[in-house]
């Protein structure tokens, strides 16, 4: 059995830890409400930005625009999106995992494929697989701007457009609630009007009277680009607010789980007093019933 010292060391180490837990807790619920808030307000702009690509690209040739040109897919890109930090629960090994299902998946049908990861868990996680990692971006989380969203959708579409890639995938934690995150693969280029979730009236061609100006082909190359940087940083939303829901709820297990602990260690600690003190008692008692004797 422990001793009284070490449990009740244990029982102060496990206390301080809770401590901790906790107010990572209330940091990571405080973060959250701000990444929510991010989030609903992102969202519409950038469902709306895809289906007005949706509809300007279906009256438009697949050559209209180079983000529109289809391609045989054997060079792949794929984003992947994880967190700087840990104690998330498995937030960032979900999407880790993923990845390499899908890259294994698809190494058959692709020459090359390759991963361009935000974050240090990411970068952490790949850099001990058999897998080919371009860059890194260690510097954009947890605070997302819109530069940094613009930086790296210009990269994508510049990789795509000078033909070093096929297609571009981004896989992210999509933000359901703070005790669900759902981890999506979503194509971001080619553009594909048919893979937004849009009304059949929308991917209709557009009618005679929609006038574009200057031209449908300008606007489409005035939008294309913007609407991959929208993408990317409705991404990057997305995972900011899983992280922060996931941190919350790791935290807030924790926080219980070491409160039980305490009170089994707090259990055994007095048993281990209470023995104690019979012991005491029953040798004081012994002693004296020898001295009568």
């Amino acid at each position: 059995m422990p001793s009284l010292k070490s449990l009740r060391t244990r029982i102060g180490s496990v206390t301080n830890t809770r401590k901790i837990t906790r107010a990572m807790k209330l940091v990571a619920a405080a973060k959250l409400r701000r990444a929510q808030e991010n989030i609903v307000q992102m969202r519409p702009y950038a469902y709306r930005i895809g289906d007005m690509i949706a509809e300007l690209a279906v009256g438009q040739d697949a050559d209209a625009h180079p983000l529109l040109a289809d391609r045989e897919p054997k060079r792949t890109l794929v984003l992947v999106l994880t967190s700087d930090r840990g104690l998330a629960g498995a937030f960032n090994a979900n999407v880790c995992k993923a990845t390499a299902a899908w890259v294994t998946d698809h190494a058959d049908s692709r020459d090359h494929v390759e991963l361009h990861i935000v974050g240090k868990k990411g970068r952490d996680y790949f850099k001990r697989r058999d897998v080919n990692i371009g860059k890194i971006h260690t510097d954009v989380l947890p605070d997302v701007q819109w530069d940094d969203a613009g930086r790296i959708g210009r990269d994508l579409v510049a990789a795509y457009v000078d033909g070093q890639f096929d297609e571009v995938f981004v896989a992210y934690n999509q933000f359901k609630s703070a005790i669900q995150q759902d981890v999506k693969l979503e194509r971001l280029l080619p553009v594909h009007p048919q893979d937004h979730d849009v009304d059949d009236s929308v991917l209709a061609p557009p009618s005679s009277d929609t006038l574009f100006e200057p031209s449908q082909g300008e606007v489409l190359d005035a939008l294309l680009p913007r609407h991959v940087d929208v993408q990317v940083m409705r991404c990057l939303f997305e995972s900011v607010a899983s992280e922060m829901g996931a941190r919350m709820t790791a935290m807030e297990n924790a926080t219980t789980n070491a409160g039980d602990l305490i009170k089994k260690l707090t259990l055994q600690y007095n048993r281990a007093r209470q023995a104690a003190i019979t012991t005491e008692l029953t040798e004081i008692v012994s002693g004296a019933e020898s001295l009568k004797g």
